[in-house]
């Protein structure tokens, strides 16, 4: 069994399980930090980015001019956003069988892999994730798309070496790509099967998959690859705290002989309960000073609960005829969808399900109007009830693209304004680079559910896997944090990195066979002593996608001429049956006068240790007698040989 690594980005992974001949691809995450080292997307033209001075490289090439600007120091391509895509070079995509996803937000480079690709395979996740993948996916493309570039930037690739840092440290950039298009999401959409959870997929025969629930976001899921011998856990994106979505399941991940865990949270020295009441605590007082409050964030997942926890710290502060507008091209789906989800909830969301009532609190908001949802800020509706001071969630959290480029270039340079970064994925001074200076305050409140590394080294404990296989960055000191890491089991413990293939020790000793009705009606099992029943079975074994089959022997049957008195050809079955199969232990005294009575004399018996010797001098022979070995020595008598050979025979129990 193999293990490819084909992601850099811990957060959003990408690996190649082969196995029997079968190539499984768990998640495909897609790394968006590249899109930091790219000038904002406004929607309509900015002064301040269009001023912005061409950087010049001490070896300058004029072909260059225009592609990189310069702000405040730092570096920046002026060109449409790319992103990394996991790594081709590795898998020939067009060789996956399978794609089984985790969660939402590792799915978005599906349309890369499985578009114009040669992807022949099938791709299978729960309800959720594919329906909120999909309002992610079409978000980013049209975020993109409303603010075309004239022209894309790509000579500074072969200029690394004279570009200042990050750009000279580009990870593989000559591998970047555009943003796919509308018709590729839901072309890559369209291959995805959906499935519940702990409901069992055969998987060609090699494996059964099972969607187990991983407690980190709507239908978010870990994966059991299961076979009759063998078990297989991928734990990625896993919660173990209390939130809206249904609890973990550690039950099914227990007693794996290979467990893979990655997807640890990204902010690993904080709480999310301390930052989730610093957020409020700074939005209130942005309020109060008159300011308004901007929230970058995603469609759906941390979002839901930003709105309610928000909503009631403002009215508990008297605030709460504060608006609060979310805005975002899938802004009404996903919040219409999130209600629709019951069975994939925590159970105090589902009981209120059952009362009838909403399980979030958000669509009581929106009857009340304490919350607008609009598709972008130039939408129908918007202009005449945007009202200051406010609090604005639209996205994108990093900041090159979508409605929160217009809400800094409004706000940024008001300091009673503040901006609050909620989402973990990207550096926020990085963020806020091509913006500087700015004069709105800005507050890092990284909201990350998913396990830390206590609670990682907590389940490793209770799940007791008998190998444990991570990302090598995980066993060394976090760098904020050096004394967080994942510590050492007493299981075997195997680390990668990107770009690694590994061998995981999981080798295939059994396997499952199965018998037609008529082939086990033909079994006689026969007692050989010591409570062992055995039987000999004789058929074809057929192995068709990984499942064998044992039929019975086909006749074979020929016409002969007539009045031909050949008799025909023995059936291979009848062949296969003549064949006997010794057992039990040998009496030697039996032998011995087997011998003598054909003939076979002046026999002496040595014995040393565990071993019998029987020396027939006048035939110069030598039989050894060992616990499970017999050897017969008699130079070049051949005939000789096989004349003892079944008088030994002779003397044991055969079937």
């Amino acid at each position: 069994m193999r293990l490819y690594c084909l992601s850099n980005d811990l957060a959003k992974p990408c690996y190649v399980v082969s196995f029997k001949g079968l190539r499984i691809m768990l998640d495909c995450g897609l790394t968006e930090q590249t899109v930091l080292n790219f000038l904002p997307l406004p929607f309509v033209q900015s002064v301040k980015l269009s001023n912005l001075p061409n950087f010049i490289p001490r070896e300058h090439d004029p072909q260059m001019d225009g592609e990189l600007k310069e702000c405040c120091g730092r570096v920046f391509v002026d060109s449409s956003p790319e992103f990394t895509l996991p790594m081709d070079k590795m898998m020939d995509f067009s060789e996956i069988d399978v794609i089984l996803i985790s969660n939402y937000l590792n799915m978005l480079a599906l349309p890369y892999i499985t578009e114009h690709t040669g992807f022949k395979g099938k791709v299978y996740a729960t309800e959720p994730t594919l329906q909120i993948g999909r309002f992610f996916l079409e978000e980013l493309v049209e975020y993109i798309e409303v603010a075309p570039k004239a022209s894309t930037a790509h000579l500074w690739k072969d200029m690394l070496n004279v570009l200042p840092s990050p750009l000279s440290e580009a990870f593989r950039p000559k591998k970047w790509r555009t943003i796919f298009s509308l018709k590729d999401v839901h072309s890559s959409l369209a291959r995805v099967t959906i499935m519940g959870y702990d409901e069992k997929l055969d998987i060609l025969g090699a494996f059964i998959a099972t969607p187990v629930s991983s407690g980190y976001c709507l239908g978010s899921s870990n994966w059991v690859l299961s076979t009759a011998h063998e078990k297989i856990c991928y734990v990625s994106g896993s919660s173990t705290l209390t939130t809206h979505p249904r609890p973990i399941n550690q039950s099914a991940l227990k007693h794996a002989d290979v467990l893979i865990m990655t997807g640890l949270t990204q902010a690993p020295t904080v709480n999310p309960d301390t930052k989730l009441g610093e957020l409020c605590m700074n939005v209130a007082l942005t309020i109060r000073n008159n300011g308004s409050a901007l929230i970058p964030c995603y469609p759906s997942g941390v979002v839901y609960d930003l709105f309610e926890c928000l909503t009631q710290n403002l009215e508990n502060a008297g605030l709460n005829n504060v608006p609060m507008f979310f805005i975002s091209p899938v802004a009404d789906s996903s919040l219409a969808y999130s209600n629709i989800l019951a069975e994939w909830l925590s159970s105090a969301k589902q009981n209120k399900v059952y009362l009838p009532d909403d399980p979030f609190p958000h669509a009581f908001y929106l009857r009340n109007l304490k919350l607008k949802h609009y598709k972008h800020v130039f939408s129908d509706g918007f202009s005449k009830d945007f009202r200051q001071p406010c609090v604005v969630f639209c996205g994108h959290p990093s900041l090159r693209f979508g409605d929160a480029v217009h809400f800094i270039e409004m706000w940024g340079n008001n300091p009673n304004n503040s901006i609050i970064f909620t989402e973990p994925d990207f550096p926020y001074l990085q963020v806020l680079a091509p913006f500087q200076p700015l004069a709105m305050k800005a507050f890092y409140c990284p909201i990350d559910t998913s396990l830390n590394y206590q609670q990682a080294n907590k389940l490793i404990k209770e799940l007791k896997p008998s190998v444990l296989v991570i990302p090598e960055a995980y066993t060394k000191p976090h760098p904020s944090a050096p004394n967080l890491f994942i510590e050492q089991p007493d299981k075997k413990i195997i680390t990668f990195k990107c770009g690694d293939i590994i061998r995981l020790p999981l080798k295939r000793k059994l396997d499952r066979v199965f018998l037609t009705s008529e082939m086990a009606q033909k079994i006689v099992p026969r007692d050989v002593g010591n409570g062992v029943t055995i039987s000999t079975i004789t058929g074809i074994l057929q192995v068709k996608d990984k499942v064998h089959n044992i039929k019975p022997c086909a006749e074979i049957t020929s016409e002969q001429p007539s009045g031909s008195k050949k008799q025909p050809p023995p059936s291979r079955e009848d062949v296969l049956k003549n064949v006997k199969y010794e057992y039990g232990s040998l009496d030697v005294d039996s032998l011995v006068k087997r011998l003598s009575q054909d003939g076979i004399t002046n026999i002496k018996m040595e014995r040393q240790a565990n071993v019998l010797t029987l020396r027939l001098v006048n035939e110069d022979t030598t039989i050894t007698f060992e616990d499970n070995e017999t050897h017969i020595v008699c130079g070049g008598k051949q005939s000789l040989r096989l004349k003892l050979r079944d008088s030994l025979l002779k003397c044991l129990q055969s079937f």
